[in-house]
């Protein structure tokens, strides 16, 4: 996940905050609308963050 946040940090000019915040909406918004991907997501993202 710390390669997306940079991804976003440098293409988008996030910052770290920004960046994770972000992911997260992602991860929620995907796991919420495709639920039989959660674990995906989970080992995606990771599913502490």
């Amino acid at each position: 996940m710390n390669e997306l946040v940079e991804k976003l940090k440098a293409e988008a000019g996030l910052t770290d905050e920004q960046a994770a915040k972000a992911l997260e909406a992602i991860k929620s918004y995907v796991v919420e609308k495709f639920p039989m991907l959660e674990g995906a997501v989970g080992n995606l993202f990771g599913s502490g963050n």
